[in-house]
């Protein structure tokens, strides 16, 4: 199980830009004896997201400048020095939160850096739009031939050891956060 790792402290990082409506239900979501750390990043919100994150327990990071990866960087920024697994999880729902355990069972048994939830391999009719489709094939057919990696999908909901992560040096401001570190992960040779 996820919990064999006895050391392992995870921290859920969760980009948001209004999602103060579904944000409830994602934190309530989270298996609570798994994660160590739950950061909201705040990306801009004008609907009240950062006092609904806070009125749930989790801490809170304001970056008012909007971009995917800025946020994701500002939520690392934040992390407390003792967490060694990194989960990122979008605050939209469109995830299952109680899917963490199968997420980090493959780093809690040694077997993996980095695990990528992906959207296509479950997707309901109608979750992910036609642009979404079209660019995941696009990018993980081009991953596939520049790094000979097998990638179905550029998910968002992924878990990463932090030491991986901190090889990564991660620098994508927007939405080319997954692409980059699907990439990287594949140059530095981490298992996926």
């Amino acid at each position: 199980s996820a919990t064999s790792r006895l050391t392992m402290r995870v921290a859920v990082i969760i980009p948001c830009r209004n999602e103060a409506e579904a944000l409830p239900h994602v934190l309530a979501e989270l298996p609570r004896h798994l994660v160590h750390e739950t950061i909201v990043v705040d990306n801009g919100s004008t609907d009240g997201t950062a006092e609904v994150a806070r009125a749930a327990g989790a801490r809170v990071v304001e970056e008012p400048t909007p971009g995917y990866g800025r946020a994701c960087l500002a939520g690392l920024a934040a992390l407390d020095p003792s967490v060694d697994t990194v989960v990122f999880l979008d605050g939209d729902s469109a995830d299952d939160p109680e899917e963490l355990p199968t997420l980090l069972a493959p780093i809690a048994k040694d077997g993996a850096d980095l695990v990528i939830g992906s959207r296509t391999a479950q997707a309901l009719p109608g979750s992910l739009t036609l642009q979404q489709r079209l660019g995941n094939r696009l990018a993980c057919a081009l991953m596939r031939r520049c790094f000979g990696v097998r990638y179905t999908d550029l998910g968002p909901f992924r878990a990463i050891r932090r030491e991986a992560l901190e090889r990564l040096a991660m620098q994508d401001q927007g939405f080319g956060w997954t692409v980059e570190m699907q990439a990287k992960a594949a140059l530095h040779g981490l298992r996926v």
